[in-house]
């Protein structure tokens, strides 16, 4: 018969000395979760020297919004990114992304690989932005963001917006003081009026007085974002010194809708393409900069 060997109460201070060691090697992964990278994205997979941290930009009109930031060790520039859709990309203050297959959401570390800082910011409590992009209230918001970046001592800035992003870049750009940003970029902009009921012309492009350089898809089947507009749409940058358009071609399908994130629309499958001309291009903008 085996008897089983009984077991005498822990003594007060063991438990106590075990529970504060235990915290003690489990403090390091609570510090660091708001510098972790959103699970699952592609394109991002983490490198050295690049960190990601979430961002809390004050506004004026109070409160804050809650952007991404993204940056290799010593950035070349920083590019305010602008998604599509309702602009809304579920960022956590853990920097957990719930939507992350926007074309600028899922590719920020290769913009960090170019050499480039991303600062992408949601929307404030989770409002949907269509038909707010074009907005004056929305300007004053995009003002406050492009302050914060510079603040941030991380080079010239650029916006970028994509799809129904490209009202914010516009509106952004229109309203930016001289010198506040070094260009604007507009991909797959949204140009015929659809359910948003506002487009990259209700952000007054004429007004925009930063190099622009607008990037269409041939393949792109959206029906608010044909590829034919984007001369259209260089041609109302008549305030600009700068107006280039790039046409680029191909890409996969795997959304449902034409307009969604994952197709030509979104350059889902020629993202390195892309990223490696318009990068070209921002490349070529600083140079020149940095010679007047």
């Amino acid at each position: 018969m085996i008897r089983s060997s009984q077991h005498r109460p822990m003594p007060n201070y063991l438990c106590c000395t075990i529970i504060v060691l235990a915290a003690c090697v489990l403090l390091p992964c609570v510090g660091y979760a708001g510098n972790r990278t959103a699970p699952g994205m592609t394109g991002n997979i983490p490198d050295p020297g690049i960190t990601e941290r979430v961002m809390n930009v004050p506004l004026r009109a109070g409160g804050s919004v809650r952007a991404i930031f993204s940056s290799p060790e010593r950035p070349l520039a920083t590019i305010i990114m602008f998604p599509g859709g309702t602009g809304d990309i579920g960022l956590g203050q853990d920097g957990r992304i719930r939507h992350g297959d926007n074309f600028v959401v899922r590719t920020r570390g290769a913009w960090n690989r170019q050499g480039f800082a991303v600062l992408i910011p949601d929307t404030v409590g989770r409002l949907n932005l269509r038909g707010q992009r074009s907005a004056a209230h929305y300007a004053h918001l995009v003002e406050d963001i492009i302050a914060f970046v510079h603040r941030q001592d991380s080079g010239p800035v650029f916006l970028l917006g994509t799809s129904q992003g490209a009202i914010a870049a516009v509106n952004g750009a229109a309203h930016a003081a001289s010198g506040d940003i070094a260009g604007v970029v507009l991909t797959e902009s949204v140009s015929v009026m659809g359910g948003s009921r506002e487009t990259v012309f209700s952000a007054h492009p004429e007004k925009v007085q930063a190099p622009v350089l607008v990037v269409a898809n041939h393949d792109d089947r959206c029906n608010v974002a044909p590829p034919q507009d984007a001369k259209r749409i260089g041609a109302a940058m008549t305030g600009s010194r700068e107006v280039t358009v790039l046409m680029v071609a191909g890409g996969t399908t795997r959304s449902e809708k034409n307009c969604g994130s994952l197709t030509p629309h979104g350059y889902f499958g020629i993202e390195a393409e892309v990223i490696t001309r318009i990068s070209a291009w921002l490349d070529a903008t600083i140079r020149a900069a940095s010679l007047k």
